[in-house]
């Protein structure tokens, strides 16, 4: 190559990286332990004494990328893999533990969002688009279990729990038709943004919570089923969202309260409790340093957080001891082993 051609090539090279534009942190990042990792790593930070779930050689780690809005993180043990909603894009993605494989489970999705398991280990589904809730059997056929509620069309059912009875808990906030990008296009809201409990053996539904202040979002039991922990979010002020609690009895909730409303640096959207009665849940949308997962004791009180590079939606515990803490966040989903092990069954 004549020196003159290798110059004007390298210029045109160096004037095309001039104005390109520069690339979102999250863009940069690998697969695998994040830049910079050392052990203990600081990514977990520990707020209090009774934070005894950071694990000293251990790092935070990026398993998958790729998606535009990833929520609704549900593991199967069993299978050994992980499933999310990649919702804007319309489909469920698989990461298989044992050698990283990314696959598409399912596209469409209904632009699904948030996924659980039943206690036969069937996937449950809230589903944007179709404004329904779904449960994938065995054989890989869909059951529809809910879309209308007294003749009105659900909203888009956004999380989902269910209890040891087979009764299945879910949010209807109605987020995923307030636009075209998390479903096929917007749609008049006929319901109030409620907390639905579906029957395990008539099927019918009911409403145990209508939002005092915003719209219900994520939704998770502690331990022993007997209280129940519901996100509002989108609540009016300085507040973005709150954790409130609730004590379960039977089909219905007594006793409301908030739980925990410190959010004004960002806002939160799901959670999950681990089996000591801890309550993780997401943190985004709002000051960068507080982008991750936070760690409330029973009482509400702020014991831990774990940081991530991006704004964090939702997360699960899974692992094959149910040790390691997966989270959707933003574009890529985040994994690290934790000291403790998820409440959650199966």
């Amino acid at each position: 190559m004549e020196r003159r051609t290798f110059l004007a090539g390298a210029a045109g090279a160096m004037a095309a990286a001039a104005v390109a534009p520069k690339m979102a942190k999250a863009d940069e990042l690998p697969i695998g332990p994040l830049p910079g990792t050392r052990y203990p790593d600081a990514h977990i930070e520990a707020m209090d004494p009774r934070f005894k779930y950071k694990i000293g050689n251990t790092y935070l780690e990026r398993v998958a990328t790729g998606c535009r809005w990833a929520e609704g993180p549900v593991y199967f043990r069993d299978g050994g893999y992980l499933l999310w909603s990649d919702i804007a894009n319309n489909r469920i993605m698989r990461w298989s533990e044992d050698d990283g494989h990314v696959s598409v489970f399912r596209a469409p999705s209904n632009y699904a969002n948030g996924n659980t398991r039943d206690r036969e280990g069937r996937l449950i589904s809230c589903e944007h688009d179709s404004r329904r809730v779904t449960r994938t059997e065995h054989d890989g056929s869909m059951t529809v279990l809910l879309d209308k509620f007294n003749g009105k069309p659900l909203n888009a059912p956004n999380d989902v729990v269910v209890s040891a009875d087979g009764a299945i808990w879910f949010t209807d906030p109605g987020f995923g038709k307030l636009s075209n990008y998390e479903s096929t296009g917007k749609a008049e809201l006929e319901l109030p943004p409620n907390v639905y409990r579906i029957d395990p053996r008539s099927g019918m539904a009911t409403v145990v919570y209508v939002s005092e202040a915003g719209r219900p979002n994520g939704i998770a039991f502690s331990p022993d089923e007997k209280k129940l922990y519901i996100i509002d979010s989108a609540l009016s002020g300085a507040v973005k969202s709150d954790i409130r609690v609730f004590d379960v009895n039977g089909g219905k909730l007594t006793n409301g309260k908030v739980f925990t409303a410190d959010f004004t640096k960002g806002s939160t959207d799901g959670m999950r409790l681990d089996v000591d009665g801890n309550v993780w849940c997401s943190m985004g949308s709002g000051d960068p340093a507080e982008d991750g997962v936070r760690c409330f004791a029973p009482n509400g009180d702020l014991i831990g957080k774990i940081h991530l590079p991006e704004t964090c939606a939702n997360l699960c515990f899974g692992g094959k001891r149910k040790n390691r803490l997966f989270m959707t966040a933003s574009t890529s989903v985040y994994a690290v082993y934790v000291d403790t092990v998820g409440a959650m069954v199966p």
